[in-house]
């Protein structure tokens, strides 16, 4: 193996690892942090390629022309990359929302609204037809925002639909797999108790649906930004900029009791004081916002150079 090919791999781990890092956060899209630098395309086509030629590629025996069907590389390392950072921060921020809220929140705030401008800005025509996907995807996120999330549920087969619907979302820029667990009423069960005690009770079922899921949506997302690319972009864009609400810093939970349980309805937005903590939490905003203009900045470089 060259060293470019290391490199490269990676840097696509580190991508993995930004994209798992934002999966585990309610409300951060780990589909963002893909399309931000530049590897959202390449995912979809390489999960899309698991099809009726790959099988016959791997039965076959002809395990090169396998792994280059299926961009296998590039697979490996984001994914490990993003199971890693599952799996190591996880507990992270479990420490950082309980202790820390408002400054989680604002660093991912200036994250995503920075990712607004630089991801809409890929749109080569700003149409009426692209200017109506963006309010469409502005209008579906929020909308998802404030719907009222389920009790608790760890039977088989909803587990299994937690697992198609979470995927779906974490691969789509400004929903977050997450989020949707939440509304789903799964979120503590799947991301923090089940990744944290390795429960393959509940890991295994929803593992399958996000696999299934996974595939599936992805043949449907290539096509469309084949056939309508810039309507496409635009719509995720409206995903990304419908979200900020969610990432708001100052904000209440809403708690309901489950049972047991006591789980996040929704939130009571506030304007913030000014003093320190709101110093700081602005801080977090600026770093956010910058580390999307540093890595846009790293890939137009790159661009340039090439």
């Amino acid at each position: 193996m060259s060293m470019p090919n290391i490199t490269f791999y990676l840097k696509t781990a580190l991508k993995g690892a930004a994209m798992g890092a934002a999966n585990v956060i309610p409300g951060v899209s780990g589909g963002t942090l893909a399309l931000i630098t530049g590897i959202f395309e390449r995912l979809i086509n390489a999960i899309k390629s698991f099809d009726v030629t790959a099988i016959k590629l791997l039965f076959s025996g002809k395990f090169k022309e396998f792994a280059n069907h299926i961009d296998l590389g590039f697979l490996v390392s984001l994914f490990a990359g993003i199971g890693l950072a599952i799996i190591s921060l996880a507990k992270l921020f479990k420490y950082l929302f309980e202790n820390h809220p408002i400054y989680i929140w604002a660093f991912f705030f200036g994250l995503v609204l920075a990712s607004v401008y630089f991801v809409g800005k890929t749109v080569k025509n700003w149409n009426i037809s692209s200017i109506i996907s963006l309010l469409v995807g502005t209008g579906v996120a929020i909308a998802i925002s404030v719907l009222t999330p389920a009790s608790e549920n760890s039977s088989f087969i909803y587990l299994i639909i937690c697992g198609v619907i979470a995927i779906c979302s974490m691969i789509l820029p400004g929903l977050s797999g997450s989020f949707v667990l939440i509304l789903l009423g799964n979120y503590q069960l799947v991301m923090i108790n089940a990744v944290s005690e390795l429960n393959l009770k509940v890991l295994f079922p929803v593992g399958l649906g996000a696999g299934v899921g996974l595939i599936a949506f992805s043949h449907f997302l290539s096509w469309l930004l084949k056939k309508y690319h810039n309507q496409t972009i635009a719509l995720l864009t409206g995903f990304i900029a419908g979200s900020l609400g969610v990432l708001w810093p100052w904000k209440e939970p809403v708690t309901k009791i489950f049972g047991d349980k006591i789980k996040t309805v929704g939130y009571d937005y506030n304007f913030p004081d000014m003093n320190l903590s709101f110093l700081l939490a602005l801080f977090f905003i600026i770093l956010g916002i910058a580390s999307i203009v540093a890595t846009e900045l790293i890939a137009n470089k790159k661009n340039q150079n090439a």
